[in-house]
């Protein structure tokens, strides 16, 4: 695997490439690679010519700075998980070779930027989308890969697309999850053992969500998350520091993204949580309809 740090490399290996008419793969990632992002690989790599994963924490789309300081940053071992997966690049770059000019670009996107992610990290998803476009710019995919972990992060990219009107295939990806139902997530590094032990249980809750759509309206399912969420600490008898502490909870059409009322409102239906735990925050998403 070689691994680039500057965009001129980068663009002499993908001129080589669709030279040769090779079809192109991209995994956009921030490093801290796990198994979901390898997965991502694996499929790029059935699926294309040239693989290329990028590894870049992207400061523009972080709303809190502590947050941006925190997140973990583990070049070397993420390339070697990289090349072991199989990709042909890493593309590192400095802030500074990818945004060499300050960014004055601004996305918007709607009423699927207007719900759950999009007014609690305001500029978040312009954000994304600036880095995205520029990977684009960049790699020229045939594909690019995304982990439907981020759902709406997806549905962002995917109109995304429609406005800037690249004949680029996305292909989400389902969620890779550790043994005990916890989605992998680069951020679950920094939860403590404690905290880590009790994770699982936002899956849990969700899974037991689903059970009970079959004979609960939505509001109920939606208010039974919260609050069994909420009071996991007590309840458990857990200390005030290992409490979850839900920041929301939707049930939404998969495609508009758009909160429902009755389970017949839309084809297709998920559940979409995010939750703090020990200073960690932490997404999740569940499909409700039709089910998998």
């Amino acid at each position: 695997m070689q691994t680039v740090t500057t965009t001129a490399a980068l663009s002499a290996a993908i001129h080589d490439a669709k030279q040769a008419n090779r079809t192109i793969g991209l995994v956009p990632t921030m490093g801290a690679l796990h198994e979901g992002h390898l997965s991502l690989i694996r499929r790029a790599r059935q699926e294309n010519d040239l693989v290329v994963v990028s590894i870049f924490v992207n400061p523009i789309q972080f709303n809190n700075k502590e947050d941006l300081a925190k997140y973990p940053r583990t070049l070397e071992a993420d390339c070697t998980a990289a090349a072991s997966a199989g990709a042909d690049i890493a593309f590192a770059p400095s802030v500074e070779e990818m945004y060499p000019e300050p960014v004055t670009t601004v996305y918007h996107f709607g009423p699927i930027e207007e719900v759950m992610e999009g007014p609690r990290r305001p500029g978040h998803f312009s954000g994304v989308a600036v880095v995205v476009r520029r990977l684009f710019d960049l790699t020229q995919p045939t594909r690019a890969y995304f982990g439907e972990k981020d759902f709406q992060q997806i549905a962002i990219i995917r109109n995304l697309l429609e406005q800037i009107k690249y004949p680029i295939q996305l292909v989400p990806c389902p969620i890779v999850r550790a043994d005990d139902g916890l989605a992998l997530s680069s951020r679950n590094m920094r939860l403590s053992p404690e905290a880590r032990a009790i994770a699982p249980n936002i899956y849990a809750t969700l899974t037991q969500a689903v059970e009970m759509s079959e004979f609960e309206d939505v509001d109920t399912v939606r208010d039974w998350v919260l609050d069994t969420l909420s009071t996991f600490h007590q309840v458990n008898s857990l200390p005030e520091g290992l409490c979850f502490e839900p920041e929301y909870f939707e049930i939404v059409n998969d495609t508009t993204l758009q909160p429902i009322a009755d389970w017949h409102d839309a084809p297709g239906v998920v559940g979409c949580i995010a939750v703090w735990l020990d200073g960690v925050r932490l997404i999740d998403v569940i499909r409700f309809l039709p089910t998998e």
